[in-house]
């Protein structure tokens, strides 16, 4: 056992072996000369390719992203210029997995050795997929507060065309923000899943009370749905897209006049549900321009995704007609 002394610089070297390899870091080296990649045998697992003794750069660049390959390339080219430490974040494909692969080492010519150039892969793969999840979430917050101020000075006027004081327009609008507020609360997921399913029609009829009248025009909104149970994780799909809908029709649509009237209705369609979001007598309908908008994409990832459904637009110049076309199954879970 000449090696069994933990100090003796072979079993150094075996233990930062084990330890790189704890690590997840992929170990490469790329003969610039040859245009060659050698790589341990971590390396060939984390790009999904049988080992071997050298693999061409080629054979690395084919399983790379089309939209990063270009990109790749040049950046590797560059690195002989670049003096220091570098680090290149790209995708590759394995099968139908996508992974995100971070490429580092030292640049410059003069870190080669026997014209040799090395460095690492890192799968980084789930702090990528935690980024985009915060710009999302970062991009949904902002247009959701947008939403918010357009809706708060949507209801003031709303209130101030419905009540003859300055005390009465308060309380309407207390009551009306105090309203929204609880419908907020729907489209906000709640931590370790709380909450219980909710009536259909409860539901519908708590996110659309703060556009309600109470006064002179009373009665604009109708909503007749079947009577059917939503579960806890739909219940805050729903609540977004039907918020989404409601905010766009206060801004532009039905809601946004005094004789507007607004119609949800329900039908079950096999196990199915189908719901008819008709609006009349608000302005002229025009359909939107260009490539939709956050709240458009919201919508359409919201009902396609989690509700397992669809959704259709018709721009009728009497007002928009909506229809969704969801999952019982996605809405009762």
């Amino acid at each position: 056992m000449p090696f069994s002394d933990p100090h003796h610089p072979l079993s150094q070297v075996d233990n930062l072996r084990r330890a790189i390899h704890a690590a997840g870091v992929a170990l490469w080296s790329w003969n610039v000369t040859g245009d060659r990649f050698a790589m341990d045998e971590q390396a060939f697992e984390l790009w999904g390719l049988a080992y071997s003794r050298e693999v061409k750069f080629e054979d690395l660049s084919a399983h790379i992203h089309p939209a990063d390959r270009d990109r790749v390339r040049e950046a590797f080219t560059a690195t002989r210029g670049i003096v220091g430490a570098y680090e290149i974040d790209f995708r590759i494909m394995v099968e139908d997995e996508i992974r995100w692969i971070s490429a580092r080492g030292l640049g410059d010519d003069s870190a080669l050795h026997k014209g040799q150039m090395f460095g690492i892969f890192l799968d980084v793969t789930g702090r990528k997929q935690a980024e985009e999840g915060h710009e999302l979430l970062a991009g949904e917050m902002s247009h959701r507060v947008k939403n918010l101020l357009a809706i708060a000075t949507g209801l003031t006027n709303m209130s101030s065309k419905s009540t003859a004081t300055a005390k009465e327009m308060a309380e309407l609008l207390t009551g009306r923000l105090a309203a929204l507020g609880r419908a907020h609360d729907l489209v906000r997921p709640l931590p370790g899943h709380q909450g219980q399913a909710a009536l259909l029609g409860d539901l519908l009829s708590i996110l659309l009370s703060p556009y309600e009248d109470m006064g002179a025009f009373s009665g604009r909104i109708r909503v007749a749905v079947p009577r059917m149970g939503i579960g806890e994780g739909s219940a805050t799909s729903l609540a977004l897209v039907i918020h989404e809908l409601a905010t766009n029709s206060l801004k532009y649509g039905a809601l946004s006049t005094d004789t507007g009237a607004l119609d949800l209705s329900g039908s079950s369609v096999g196990e199915d549900l189908e719901l008819v979001w008709t609006e009349r007598g608000g302005p002229r309908v025009e359909p939107p321009a260009g490539v939709d908008g956050f709240g458009s994409k919201l919508v359409n990832r919201s009902v396609s995704g989690q509700l397992g459904g669809t959704i259709e637009y018709d721009w009728s110049e009497d007002g928009a007609i909506i229809t969704l076309r969801l999952s019982g199954k996605r809405l009762a879970s």
